[in-house]
């Protein structure tokens, strides 16, 4: 059972700097029996003498009791800095959410200078780290975010479709109306393809769902292949799919526009690096490709 308490750490240290048992009791205001009683109690704690005792000459450390003042020294000084509010910070959590983070974390890891600890996340588990404090800042679409989330908008981005370089719809204006008659590809994310279904039945239209992919890349890949026109907010800039496919992306022209937000709890209020990290993210020019 830990039973060392900080006062003993500091009349332990002061000896050490002031070289007897007298002196250190001046420099704290204390009285000596005071301050002997203490040094006693925490040498017969550790089992060993922190210092030799010579009569008429300054007491010094013993090989034991050098290496201990030491950390007790660096102990109490991280302390002082603690309570002062001077303690290195812990680098910032910073959620983004699955799709959007291959596009623009690693930029923006690059451009900022506070210390970030990432961590990539799907919508729920995002939703949920926000709301259980386990996560300081998000980026991600404003999808499934709670009342008690704080927001801001950093960029607004249109629907874009995504087909193979020779779908007959190339060269075509897109319109929701025009796509709900096309067999669709979606990734399977359940916040994300909810809203892709709203988009149409908002207009009284009901889409060909044809495929449901895992990821964001394989529904790329799977339209790239001339198996339907995919639908998503997040645009990567490869013009092929992972397999070497060619593939287009066109805006859908009549589809409102999707945030992608910094969001914070707010009743987690923000660190200091915390503030810093998001004001350097909203003055990034250029978010996102």
């Amino acid at each position: 059972m830990l039973s060392l308490t900080l006062r003993q750490l500091e009349y332990a240290v002061a000896v050490a700097r002031h070289g007897g048992v007298t002196a250190a009791a001046e420099a704290l205001h204390v009285s000596q029996p005071a301050l002997s009683v203490a040094l006693a109690q925490l040498e017969a704690q550790l089992g060993q003498p922190l210092f030799l005792r010579r009569a008429g000459g300054p007491m010094v450390p013993t090989s034991f009791g050098r290496g201990w003042l030491e950390a007790a020294e660096a102990q109490l000084h991280g302390l002082v800095q603690l309570m002062a509010g001077a303690a290195p910070a812990p680098p910032v959590r910073l959620a983004v959410f699955e799709d959007l983070a291959p596009v623009l974390l690693a930029p923006l890891l690059r451009q900022v200078r506070t210390p970030v600890a990432p961590q990539v996340m799907g919508f729920e588990a995002l939703a949920e780290a926000l709301r259980r404090g386990q996560t300081d800042l998000a980026l991600t679409w404003d999808l499934g975010l709670e009342a008690g989330i704080a927001r801001s908008e950093l960029a607004r981005v249109v629907p874009h479709a995504v087909m193979a370089a020779e779908h007959p719809l190339a060269g075509a204006d897109l319109t929701l109306a025009l796509l709900a008659d096309q067999p669709l590809i979606l990734a399977d994310q359940g916040l994300s393809l909810g809203h892709m279904r709203a988009l149409f039945s908002q207009r009284g239209l009901v889409p060909r769902l044809t495929h449901r992919c895992a990821t964001l890349e394989l529904m790329r890949s799977f339209a790239a292949n001339g198996l339907g026109v995919g639908l998503s907010y997040t645009r990567p800039a490869a013009t092929v799919s992972a397999d070497g496919a060619p593939l287009l992306c066109r805006p859908i022209t009549d589809a409102p526009g999707e945030p992608v937000v910094l969001a914070h709890a707010q009743a987690n209020p923000l660190s200091a690096a915390a503030r810093q990290l998001a004001t350097e993210i909203t003055g990034l020019p250029r978010l996102l490709p």
